[in-house]
């Protein structure tokens, strides 16, 4: 007999996707299932949304944030796994049999985890260079990942309400990087299946990119400071990013020195810096061609390389400030 599945989804202004995250759920080949979505005081019509779909709705009282709202759904589960995913991710239509497999053979002591797709729901640029970087970044470590992330996690019910749940008083982001921190130190196991896929919903434009990898990296470096593991090679904070980073700053100071000592030498040295960095992220790129095609990653290597940097780059000083100022949330 199939275990009982409870999909929980925490949705917070998400009208825009919430339907065709629920709907994906229900093609699932797994028949044994159930959706519990809880709601965090959304302003927009996510819960007129929902209400046209056979899950369980629970809105919470006040705004209260992802991590209240995933242990308000898994307390309110019946469910023997609980498959976390968020409100703008869908579900490819086998995530749930592969789960329930993986913990099975795994046992309750597992964290499981799974990823993007390589391709995301919307095809555009931005969206694409953001979902490969991602699925790629996750999948380096199979067997010993850093984090398991919320966009796919799976987990058995009773062991996860043994463990507390997600930090209700955290911050705004990265509550599964400390949960999963947080579970490893008691003794379970983390394990990325690459083949529990979700596609996301990103909608990325050029602005919503770089204000992403501002927010994201200026809470990761203030966590990674007190946890005390910055150069730790952890999912998309990775080894190639932050040597991308680390090569962009430098690019720029020797590409100022040249222009003010007037001395090509710099720019040699830069050539140097620029074909390093490519060596060291040649895996991201060879995941960009086989995806995006030559031109597309052509321009995916240069924004990587250059804005993205820069602004992954401003995320983390702000994430410096953010932390010696004594600022933990």
């Amino acid at each position: 007999m199939q275990k009982l599945i409870s999909i929980i989804i925490p949705n917070y202004n998400g009208a825009q996707t919430i339907g065709n995250c629920i709907e994906a759920a229900f093609a699932s080949d797994y028949q044994n299932f159930e959706i519990v979505v809880v709601d965090d005081c959304s302003d927009d019509d996510s819960v007129s949304v929902i209400r046209n779909y056979p899950c369980k709705l629970f809105e919470l009282k006040q705004r209260s944030g992802a991590s209240t709202a995933r242990n308000t759904g898994a307390r309110e589960s019946s469910g023997d796994i609980l498959f976390f995913i968020d409100a703008d991710c869908l579900l490819e239509k086998n995530a749930l049999s592969l789960a329930a497999k993986s913990l099975e053979e795994n046992g309750p002591g597992t964290i499981i985890g799974g990823t993007y797709t390589e391709l995301p729901f919307d095809n555009g640029f931005f969206s694409t260079f953001q979902s490969v970087f991602i699925h790629y970044s996750e999948v380096k470590h199979l067997h010993n990942p850093d984090y398991v992330a919320t966009h796919a996690l799976i987990m058995d019910a009773g062991e996860f309400m043994k463990s507390g749940g997600f930090p209700e008083e955290f911050m705004p982001i990265l509550e599964d990087v400390e949960y999963s921190h947080r579970m490893r130190r008691g003794g379970y196991r983390l394990l990325m299946q690459p083949d529990i896929l979700v596609r996301h919903v990103f909608n990325f434009s050029l602005g919503k990119s770089l204000r992403n990898a501002i927010r994201k990296s200026l809470y990761w470096t203030a966590y990674s400071l007190k946890n005390k593991d910055l150069f730790h090679d952890s999912g998309t904070a990775s080894v190639e990013l932050k040597a991308n980073v680390f090569s962009c700053a430098l690019g720029i100071i020797l590409l100022l020195l040249s222009f003010a000592l007037q001395d090509a030498a710099y720019l040699f040295v830069l050539v140097l810096v620029v074909i390093v960095n490519m060596y060291v992220s040649r895996n991201l790129f060879a995941a960009f061609f086989r995806n995006m095609g030559f031109s597309s990653c052509l321009l995916a290597i240069v924004y990587y390389s250059s804005l993205y940097a820069f602004a992954v780059g401003l995320g983390v000083s702000a994430g410096f400030m953010k932390y010696f100022a004594g600022d933990q949330n």
